[in-house]
């Protein structure tokens, strides 16, 4: 009876704490939203990268942001591309039955001619690096110094491009510089470090054929309900040991330059991909595939509001934020972050669409809101989540897993700073990331070792994990502040900011609300575990 009084009590307090935290969310967006609209109509005048709208009316468009402007102004070209690959391939399954081989075949040539036009003659840089990759992993997969060869090969190359910007076919002799004329509307060696992941995915894939695999079988099925369905999910089709003939040229060649998952992802493993050449994914339905479609327009029209009324990538660009308040300095930051969650979610799902229509599952690169994230490791594996099982599977479990997690972090975060570019931000975001992962780490062993024997003791523990969700999620935002924002030279600056008479108090509220924010997602939590 006093379980049951105690828990009928814990219950109404949760209501009524949640109807609490809801509206103090809505009087917390209440002001973001009117500061930020504030914001953009005193200084649009001064900002740069703003385009006449067509949305709104007398309301300027955000396109600062290269990648999203580029990714925005080919939307119509990327899905004629789409609609004609697509076409060309059910035609070429259904009119001559192809198999494993034959769609490899099929997907090749199509995706090479969509290679042809994005990088024009740069396309031989690729296929000679691709190919001296595959040579490689056929010499020395079984030898024990494999693992140093086929990092250092694509590490190598993955420097070089960028250091000589993709090469110029002039250093290669006199007779070839009428190449460079040539080189395609898109540069190749900023798509070539999706192929680089794939390169390193495909050694290590064929080199595990005859090992065993740390992965329970037995114990996924018992968990996974598509399993348990008689189909099977994204991870029996990467865990799954595939025959020598899959591993050869052709495939390999398509895998690596698949032209729904080529420019940006999401990132697949040569296994998941191999295994569906032949039966076409079945885990999402038709229905489910459309909806995804429909809810990507939903989302297009959500970013074109966004950037209407809202400058915050303009003002990241610019330097007005060093003459703003900090109020208006976390209003930013805090939309900048939105912005770019928003902005890649569009990128991934139309690429992950396009490959859903053609039979080939991949995993969901943003399965869950920026908002409702409340410590580092549920952000990061929220946040790109195909690079993060990439990551898992390549460079985490190697490398010891959880027995040598404070160690590896070091290690993943900073070949992540490598991979998207050499600059010295993206460094210091890694390295930061990774400092603050420390003490999340000693947080939760310190919580698995703690077991609440008490009400009283639940309800302290379930408010310090909140104090340090909001912690989390502060540290995470000066993190991707200096990393895309003010960059490494800024971190004095902010730091200056926020602990001065002025900012301390913003600094105050920031931790508030972020605590807040994580109540909430306990409740939201909580409510998905009530689920049948």
């Amino acid at each position: 009876m006093d379980t049951l009084a105690n828990s009928s009590k814990s219950g109404n307090w949760k209501r009524k704490e949640l109807w609490f935290l809801v509206m103090y969310a809505i009087v917390f967006y209440v002001i973001i939203i009117n500061r930020s609209l504030q914001l953009s109509r005193d200084y649009y005048k001064q900002l740069s990268g703003l385009r006449p709208g067509w949305l709104l009316a007398n309301h300027l468009n955000d396109v600062s942001d290269a990648q999203w402007r580029n990714f925005r102004g080919n939307i119509p070209v990327l899905t004629l591309v789409f609609g004609i690959f697509t076409l060309l391939a059910y035609l070429m399954k259904a009119l001559f039955d192809l198999r494993v081989r034959g769609m490899s075949i099929a997907w090749l040539l199509f995706s090479l001619a969509y290679l042809s036009y994005l990088h024009g003659a740069c396309i031989a840089f690729i296929l000679s690096i691709a190919t001296g990759n595959f040579i490689l992993v056929k010499i020395f997969a079984q030898k024990e110094y494999f693992p140093l060869i086929v990092w250092s090969y694509n590490i190598l190359f993955l420097l070089c491009n960028r250091i000589y910007e993709g090469y110029s076919f002039s250093i290669f002799g006199q007779q070839w510089a009428f190449l460079d004329n040539y080189r395609g509307s898109f540069r190749w060696h900023i798509c070539f470090n999706f192929v680089v992941l794939r390169m390193i995915s495909f050694g290590f894939d064929y080199q595990w054929i005859n090992q065993d695999s740390h992965f329970d079988h037995e114990k996924h099925y018992q968990r996974c309900h598509i399993c348990k369905s008689g189909k099977s999910c994204y991870q029996v089709l990467q865990e799954r040991s595939l025959p020598n003939d899959r591993f050869g040229y052709i495939t390999y060649l398509c895998y690596l330059v698949y032209a729904p998952l080529y420019i940006a992802g999401p990132i697949l493993s040569f296994n998941a991909f191999a295994s569906q050449l032949d039966v076409p994914q079945n885990t999402i339905s038709v229905r489910n595939v459309t909806l995804n479609g429909f809810r990507w327009i939903l989302s297009i029209i959500l970013m074109e509001l966004m950037t209407h009324l809202f400058n915050y990538n303009a003002f990241a660009n610019s330097d007005l934020w060093k003459h703003l308040s900090p109020m208006d300095v976390f209003i930013i930051g805090y939309g900048v972050l939105n912005f770019m969650w928003l902005k890649f979610l569009l990128i991934w799902r139309f690429f992950r669409f396009w490959s859903l229509i053609n039979g080939i599952e991949v995993p969901e690169n943003m399965p869950k809101c920026i908002n409702n994230c409340h410590n580092l490791e549920g952000f990061w594996k929220n946040w790109h989540a195909s690079f993060n099982k990439w990551l898992v599977r390549y460079i985490y479990i190697p490398l010891g897993g959880s027995k040598k997690k404070l160690l590896n972090v070091w290690v993943i975060f900073t070949f992540v700073a490598i991979w998207h570019d050499l600059e010295w931000k993206l460094l210091s975001w890694a390295w930061l990331t990774c400092i603050f992962f420390i003490p999340e780490l000693v947080f939760k062993s310190a919580a698995k070792a703690f077991q609440a024997q008490s009400s009283f003791g639940v309800c302290i523990f379930r408010e310090l994990s909140a104090v340090a969700g909001a912690i989390t999620i502060t540290c995470l935002m000066v993190a991707n502040l200096v990393g895309f924002v003010v960059g490494p030279g800024g971190i004095n600056w902010l730091l200056s900011s926020f602990l001065q008479k002025e900012g301390l108090p913003v600094l105050g509220g920031m931790l508030v609300t972020f605590y807040v924010g994580t109540k909430i997602m306990f409740h939201i939590d909580e409510a998905k575990q009530r689920l049948p």
